[in-house]
């Protein structure tokens, strides 16, 4: 298991939602070189909601119909996304951003939030990132079932 995985699996033994998130976007931010957001949208009341994050102000709430963030609920897929100038729906929070990774939380097969990370350089994100941010999202997954959030 990496490093990065390590310590978010130790956060999520924090019991509140909101505190264990906020960590573990942090950690994300601090392992991570060249982002420029780090965090979580929340699937609450038929949309995504901005959940805890590192970064620039956000976008507070993303259709399931829109953008990386929408496909990514829709598909329950990864979207790593090179070039974000490409994608027609791309929402741009930051006008910076230039290369997006968005992972899935799922729990009882739904998804329940998602990992997005956003980069100013075109093709920021590799497999590496990638498996790292799904092993995050079964962690993540695991603590949603044990604290009951």
């Amino acid at each position: 298991m990496s490093m990065i995985n390590e310590m978010i699996r130790s956060l999520l033994e924090e019991p509140d939602m909101i505190a264990a998130l906020g960590n573990v976007s942090a950690c994300i931010n601090e392992m991570y070189d060249r982002l420029n957001w780090a965090g979580f949208y929340l699937v609450k009341n038929g949309e995504l909601v901005l959940g805890p994050f590192q970064g620039k102000t956000a976008c507070t709430h993303i259709s399931f119909q829109a953008g990386v963030c929408g496909a990514c609920y829709r598909e329950k897929a990864v979207q790593r996304v090179d070039n974000v100038l490409e994608r027609k729906d791309h929402i741009a929070c930051d006008s910076a951003s230039r290369s997006e990774l968005c992972v899935p939380v799922i729990v009882n097969g739904e998804c329940v939030a998602e990992i997005d990370l956003d980069s100013p350089e075109f093709c920021r994100f590799t497999e590496k990132e990638e498996k790292e941010m799904l092993q995050a999202a079964r962690d993540i997954s695991e603590a949603w079932l044990k604290h009951q959030w």
